[in-house]
């Protein structure tokens, strides 16, 4: 009984390490993504484990301080503080679990026309590695676009949907 006692013990001790070894590398990583995103040096995000003795149990705990502010809680930021927060932790989570493709809906909702033009050439640097289908209805935003996807009633014997695709990269004096 006493040896499994022990390897429990240094199982705990390991999950710490490691714990501890990727909160510290996701929290470089949220920042130079956060910093990258609001285009500016200031921004700051602290990611961790709400339990620091036992990481693994509970939740994490991701506060960002938006350029320019004091600390507070991410329940106390304005909605476009919130999506340029989310949007940082999400391609951090990207730089370490890679996915094919995302799919962002009206993600430019809260945000004024300055941080949408910051957002949407974030993606367009990122979409190097990644593909992405945003889901827009602000011109600030999708006239960042490679192309425009439009779906629309098809007025035929039965009620079905149309696709209509205009691909942007044919006007280059149009891309931002």
């Amino acid at each position: 009984m006493q040896c499994k006692m022990e390897d429990i013990a240094m199982l705990h001790g390991n999950m710490e390490d490691i714990a501890g070894e990727t909160s510290t590398t996701n929290d470089n990583e949220t920042n130079t993504d956060l910093s990258s995103l609001a285009k500016n040096q200031s921004a700051q995000a602290f990611f961790g484990p709400e339990n620091p003795k036992e990481p693994y149990l509970d939740g994490i705990k991701y506060n960002c301080v938006a350029p320019g502010k004091r600390f507070q809680s991410m329940f106390n930021l304005s909605g476009g503080e919130k999506i340029v927060a989310a949007l940082a932790l999400l391609f951090v989570i990207h730089s370490f679990q890679p996915a094919p493709f995302f799919v962002l809906d009206e993600i430019d909702v809260a945000l004024d026309n300055t941080n949408i033009g910051k957002v949407a050439s974030y993606i367009r640097d990122k979409t190097s590695s990644l593909q992405t289908i945003v889901i827009s209805l602000k011109e600030e935003f999708y006239s960042h676009a490679d192309a425009l996807i439009g779906i629309c009633p098809d007025i035929s014997e039965c009620l079905e949907s149309k696709m209509l695709m205009l691909d942007l990269t044919t006007y280059p004096t149009y891309i931002n």
